[in-house]
Formats: C-alpha cells, sequence, structure tokens
C-alpha cells in the first residue's frame, strides 16, 4: 500500500509508503485527502483511514531541472525490455558510443539489449558493424518518471495526477 504525496500546491511530489504517510498526518505536516475506507490502522485511542492522497501543510520548494538520473533499471524501462537492436527481450544495457571511445553514461547514449547483441557489439560503434537505432535515445518524459515511484499509478491517484498534467 502506497500514498501519492501532494505538494501544498496540489502538485504530485513522490510516492511514500502509508506509514510514512501516517507519520506526516500525525505530525501535522498533511492531511488526508484520500483513503482507503475498508482499510484502517488503529491506535490506542484512535482510528485512521490508510492514507492513499495526503497534502502537505507547508510548500516544498523543488528544483526547476527535475532531472531523472540515470540507471540501468530506467533504461531498460524506457525501452520497455526491448533490444534496440533487434527487438527481442533486452536485460543487459549498452553504451551506443563505447565508454572506451568517450561515450557517456546518459540517457542519449544508454539503450536496452539483449545479451547476444551486446556481446555481438562489443566495444565498436553502430558504423563499424552497420547497425542502427529505430528510436533516438533520449530522457523520459511525464510525471510516472518525475514523481518518485509512480510507476504503479493507484485508481484513486487518477484525479490528482490529472491535475498536474493539465498545468
Amino acid at each position: 500500500m502506497h500514498t501519492l504525496v501532494l505538494n501544498a500546491g496540489y502538485e504530485p511530489l513522490a510516492v511514500v509508503s502509508f506509514k510514512r504517510a501516517l507519520m506526516l498526518v500525525l505530525n501535522n505536516k498533511a492531511t488526508i485527502l484520500a483513503g482507503s475506507a475498508d482499510l484502517t490502522v488503529h491506535s490506542a485511542n484512535r482510528e485512521f483511514e490508510l492514507p492513499t492522497v495526503i497534502l502537505l501543510a507547508r510548500y516544498v520548494r523543488v528544483s526547476n531541472s527535475r532531472a531523472i538520473p540515470v540507471s540501468r533499471r530506467g533504461v531498460l524501462r524506457r525501452d520497455g525490455h526491448n533490444c534496440a537492436y533487434c527487438g527481442r527481450y533486452a536485460n543487459t544495457i549498452d553504451h551506443v558510443q563505447p565508454k572506451s571511445r568517450g561515450g557517456r553514461d546518459s540517457w542519449e547514449n544508454l539503450v536496452a539489449a539483449c545479451l547476444k547483441c551486446n556481446n555481438k557489439k562489443g566495444d565498436k560503434t553502430l558504423a563499424e558493424i552497420g547497425w542502427s537505432l529505430s528510436f533516438t535515445p533520449k530522457m523520459p518524459t511525464g510525471l510516472s518518471w518525475v514523481v518518485r515511484g509512480a510507476e504503479k499509478v493507484d485508481p484513486v491517484w487518477s484525479n490528482y495526477l490529472a491535475l498536474a498534467n493539465a498545468a
């Protein structure tokens, strides 16, 4: 069970565990906007719905860049676990421009690759082996990438995420 955290301006910030969300509510740092009526937590003298969406009481300043950090998992997710070279299932990542030739660890230089293609390509450039990419690798966009943990969207969150998309 996870909880969507909204900034005081109703913009999505992150997805946290229900325990963390409940602690924010109990410390008067957030209020519950939506909860799961059938799931409750009991304390010594109170009963709480498990929060599914909370609103922070104070605005949290977020950096403008919102750059998404590069990770192996992120590259595989961006490419849908499909090999950029042959289209089969991919479980490794490959540097389009090899690191030994100045290639960097960036969204634009990393693609998902199957083990066979990754080994075949090795330390060569695409031009050297006559391969090409069917797409141009780039940094992913969208709320599920900006909001930490929003890969699996709870149906209750859709109204709050729609507000962010409209803005």
